[in-house]
C-alpha cells in the first residue's frame, strides 16, 4: 500500500477504503487486506480455504492467495483472549442505489429516511446494517459504536461521489446497536457526531444514535382510510395541547396510551397536539431545540412505543398533531452544528445563521440538501408515525431576514426586501409535498405577523407577489392577545376595550384560523388562564368559563393547553405538569375545578353536534353580529350558520351583574330559541341563572332584525341558544 494511502486510511481520512481493503484481483491471484486494530492474527476462511494473512503493523493484515477469482469468504480474527469469525465489510458492493444517490443529489428524495442513516437489511445474502451519512466537506468518515468498543478505526466509510454521501454496510450489526460517525474535518481534526437521520437515540443526556427497525403492527386502518373524507375546515376541530413528558410525569409512551386517549375522548376533543416529541438534549426547551429530527424522544420509550400511543389515540377516534421545528437547531458539538467541519445545515453567512433570540442556528433553506432533509422530515412523521397534522413552530422567524435584527445586522434579498425567499420556497415545497403524499393531514402555522397568504394555495399569487405558503390553518395570535387583554381588565374598564374582542372579525376570514390558548400563554409570569381574570375566586372562574364559551363559538378552530381545562391556578411547570390534585375529591375546592372540566366536556359535545359552529368557519356567510357594539353592557352576541342556514345564537356577557329582559334581534324564521349551553349552570360552579323555558320572539324590531327575544343574561357568562 502506498504510504499516503496507508496514512490516510489509518487517520480515517480516506475517501475510498474499499479500494484498499477487502479482496481484489492482482497479478498472481487475489490480494486480501484487512484492518483490525488490536488483532493478533487474521485468517481468511472459505470453502476449502484457510490462509493466515501477513501482519503489516498498525492493525493491517494482507496477503496474496493464488486464486483465479474472489471467493465467498469470511475472516477469523484472533485477539489476546478470543477468536471471532466475521464477514468482511469491505467485500460488499454499495448498498445504496444509483436512483437514491441521484435524488439526494437533486435534493428531491421524498423518502430520505430510507436512504440515509442506519438501516438494518440483508445485503448480498448477509444480514447487517447499512450506514449512510451526508458529509460533503469531510476528508473521511468512520462508523463507531458499541459493536467495536467505540473505536471506529476498523470501519472507514466510502465516499459515493459528488453527492457528499458516505456509505458502509456492516454485517452482523443490527437492531439496538449504538453508533456515531467519526468525521475527519477539512483541517484534519476529528469530531464524533450523532446521526442527523437517526430514527432512535439514547435517553438524554446520553447522545448516541441507535440502530432501529419497526415491528409495530398498526391497528388504525379505519382511521387512516377515513381521515381525509371531510376537509378539516368544514369539520369540528378542537385540540387538547399536551407536553407529553409532564402530562403525567414519569409515564412511558405505553402507559400514556392507557390513560391519555380515554381522558381526551371523555372531554370530547377531536385532536391532541403534542409539544415537539423529536429528540432534544435539554428538557427545559420543551422540545423546541431539536437535535434528533427523525427520532421521537427516548425519554418515554422507543419509536415503536410512540407508534403504539398514536395508534391508541386513533382507535379512540382522536387525531394527533405534532409540533414541528424547522426554524432552528441548537449548537451542541455532537449534533448538526458545523457537522462536517464547515457550515452545512446552517447558513454560511453568520448574520443569517445565528438566531439572535434563542442562541441557536438557523437552517440554510437555500441549500437543496438541507431543504430535502426538512421536507422529507415532515412527511416522515406523517407516514412513519401516522401523524395527522404538523403545527410548524416559529414561522415568522423564518420568513423575515430582519427578524429580531436591527438595521445593519441583516442584508436584503435580491429584490431589496426583507422577505427570506429561500424560507418561503421551502415552506411552499414542504406544504405541497405533505398534502400530495399524505391525504387528510393538516399543516398549521404559528405565524405571528400579518404575512399575506399563509393559508393560501401555493400557486395563488397574492398582492405582494408571492404565492401562498400553503398551510391549512394558522394560529390566530392577534385574537389570543386581544381577547386575553380584554378579559384581564376589571369589568368596569372593559367597555373601553370592547373593540379588542370585536376586532378579530375584521380579519377573521383573511386566513383559516385556530384560536390558541397554548402553553406559551400560561408560563413565564403570564399566569394560568383562570389567574389572568380579575376579581375574587368566583369571578375568576366565571370569567374563565365565559371566555371558553366565547372562544368555542367564535369562528375558527380551538386549542387549549393541558391544565386549563380544569382551571389550574398555577403556571404550568414542565417538571411537575398539571396540578391533578385539584381534582382529588378530598380537596375542598375540587367541585370548582371539576365544574370547569365538565363545562369543557359539554362545550366539545355541543360543539361537535352543532354544524353552525364549525361548518362555515372559513366562510363570512357563516357569521353575523347581533350586538357587536354593546360596550356599556359588556355584551357580545352573534349568530353562526351552517351550510343549510340553520343558526346558533351565542351571547357572552362580561359584567358581574344579572341583566333581565335583555333584548336581542333574531331572524324571524325561528319560532323559538332554547338554551343548549350556559356557563353559569350550577354543575359548572355558576349561580345557575338560566333561561329554562323556550324564548319566543315578539314583533319588536331590534339590531336590524324584524323580531327579537328577551332573555336573562347571567353574570360573567356565555349562553348558546338554538332553534327549538
Amino acid at each position: 500500500m502506498a504510504a499516503d494511502d496507508r496514512a490516510r486510511l489509518l487517520a480515517g481520512a480516506h475517501h475510498d477504503p474499499h479500494g484498499l481493503l477487502g479482496a481484489h484481483p492482482v497479478r498472481g491471484g487475489i490480494a486480501f487486506r484487512v484492518l483490525r486494530p488490536y488483532a493478533q492474527a487474521v485468517t481468511v476462511l472459505g470453502e476449502g480455504l484457510r490462509a493466515e494473512l501477513h501482519d503489516e503493523g498498525d492493525g493491517l493484515f494482507s496477503g496474496v492467495l493464488p486464486l483465479s477469482e474472489v471467493p465467498a469468504y469470511s475472516l477469523l480474527v484472533t485477539y489476546d483472549d478470543n477468536e471471532i469469525e466475521a464477514e468482511d465489510p469491505y467485500r460488499f458492493l454499495p448498498a445504496l442505489g444509483e436512483l437514491d444517490l441521484h435524488l439526494i443529489g437533486e435534493g428531491r428524495h421524498e423518502e430520505l429516511w430510507t436512504a440515509l442513516g442506519a438501516r438494518p437489511m440483508t445485503h448480498q445474502g448477509v444480514p447487517g446494517t447499512r450506514f449512510t451519512v451526508w458529509a460533503p466537506n469531510a476528508l473521511g468518515v468512520r462508523v463507531t459504536g458499541d459493536f467495536c468498543y467505540w473505536d471506529g478505526t476498523a470501519y472507514p466509510m466510502r465516499s459515493l461521489g459528488s453527492t457528499g454521501v458516505w456509505e458502509l454496510f456492516l454485517p452482523g450489526v443490527g437492531d439496538g446497536a449504538l453508533y456515531k460517525f467519526d468525521i475527519a474535518r477539512p483541517d484534519g481534526s476529528h469530531t464524533l457526531r450523532a446521526d442527523p437521520m437517526a430514527r432512535r437515540t439514547e435517553v438524554p443526556p446520553a447522545t448516541a444514535s441507535i440502530v432501529t427497525e419497526s415491528h409495530h403492527v398498526w391497528q388504525d386502518d379505519l382511521w387512516m382510510a377515513a381521515r381525509g373524507d371531510r376537509p378539516v375546515h368544514e369539520s369540528p376541530f378542537s385540540v387538547y395541547e399536551v407536553h407529553l413528558p409532564s402530562w403525567r410525569p414519569r409515564l412511558t409512551y405505553r402507559q400514556l396510551a392507557e390513560q391519555l386517549p380515554a381522558y381526551v375522548r371523555d372531554l370530547g376533543f377531536t385532536h391532541v397536539e403534542f409539544l415537539p416529541v423529536a429528540e432534544h438534549p435539554f428538557g427545559g426547551s420543551w422540545g423546541y431545540q431539536v437535535t434528533g429530527f427523525y427520532a421521537p424522544t427516548a425519554r418515554m420509550g422507543t419509536p415503536d412505543d410512540f407508534r403504539f400511543l398514536v395508534d391508541a389515540l386513533h382507535r379512540a377516534g382522536i387525531g394527533v398533531i405534532v409540533d414541528w421545528v424547522p426554524a432552528h437547531f441548537p449548537k451542541d458539538d455532537w449534533a448538526l452544528a458545523h457537522f462536517d467541519g464547515r457550515t452545512l445545515y446552517e447558513h454560511e453567512d453568520p448574520t443569517r445563521s445565528e438566531h439572535p433570540d434563542w442562541g441557536t442556528l438557523e437552517f440554510d433553506y437555500g441549500r437543496k440538501e438541507v431543504r430535502n432533509f426538512l421536507v422529507a422530515n415532515a412527511t416522515y412523521w406523517c407516514e412513519e408515525f401516522h401523524i395527522d397534522g404538523l403545527r410548524v413552530d416559529a414561522v415568522a422567524s423564518m420568513l423575515y431576514l430582519d427578524y429580531s435584527r436591527e438595521a445593519g445586522e441583516w442584508s436584503p434579498n435580491e429584490h431589496g426586501g426583507r422577505e427570506n425567499l429561500d424560507a418561503v420556497a421551502f415552506l411552499q415545497e414542504m406544504n405541497a409535498t405533505v398534502y400530495r403524499r399524505c391525504p387528510g393531514v393538516i399543516t398549521i402555522a404559528e405565524e405571528s405577523t400579518a404575512w399575506d397568504g399563509v393559508t393560501r394555495a401555493t400557486h395563488h399569487v397574492g398582492p405582494g407577489g408571492f404565492g401562498g405558503l400553503g398551510f391549512g390553518l394558522k394560529w390566530n395570535m392577534g385574537w389570543m392577545h386581544d381577547s386575553l387583554g380584554y378579559v384581564s381588565k376589571e369589568p368596569v374598564h372593559r367597555k373601553y376595550h370592547h373593540h379588542e374582542m370585536t376586532f378579530s372579525m375584521v380579519y377573521a376570514y383573511s386566513e383559516n384560523y385556530v384560536l390558541p390558548i397554548s402553553h406559551d400563554e400560561v408560563v413565564h409570569g403570564k399566569r394560568a388562564l383562570v389567574s389572568k381574570m380579575p376579581g375574587d375566586w368566583w369571578q375568576q372562574r366565571a370569567t374563565h368559563r365565559a371566555y371558553l364559551g366565547f372562544m368555542w363559538a367564535h369562528p375558527g378552530k380551538q386549542l387549549l393547553f393541558m391544565g386549563q381545562e380544569f382551571a389550574q391556578g398555577a403556571e404550568w411547570s414542565e417538571t411537575t405538569g398539571p396540578d391533578w390534585w385539584l381534582l382529588d375529591p378530598s380537596y375542598s375546592a375540587e367541585p370548582d375545578h371539576r365544574g370547569v372540566r365538565d363545562l369543557v366536556r359539554d362545550l366539545n359535545t355541543v360543539y361537535r353536534d352543532a354544524p353552525p359552529l364549525w361548518q362555515r368557519d372559513t366562510d363570512p356567510g357563516g357569521f353575523a353580529w347581533v350586538a357587536g357594539d354593546a360596550a356599556e353592557d359588556n355584551v357580545f352576541a352573534f349568530l353562526r350558520h351552517d351550510a343549510s342556514g340553520a343558526p346558533l345564537l351565542a351571547v357572552s356577557h362580561f359584567s358581574p351583574v344579572v341583566r333581565h329582559d335583555y333584548r336581542l334581534g333574531v331572524p324571524d324564521t325561528v319560532p323559538a330559541w332554547a338554551e343548549v349551553l350556559n356557563t353559569d349552570a350550577a354543575r359548572y360552579g355558576g349561580g345557575d341563572i338560566r333561561n329554562e323555558d323556550p324564548l319566543k320572539p315578539d314583533s319588536t324590531p331590534s339590531h336590524g332584525q324584524p323580531v327579537s327575544i328577551q332573555l336573562t343574561l347571567p353574570p360573567l357568562a356565555t349562553v348558546w341558544l338554538r332553534p327549538v
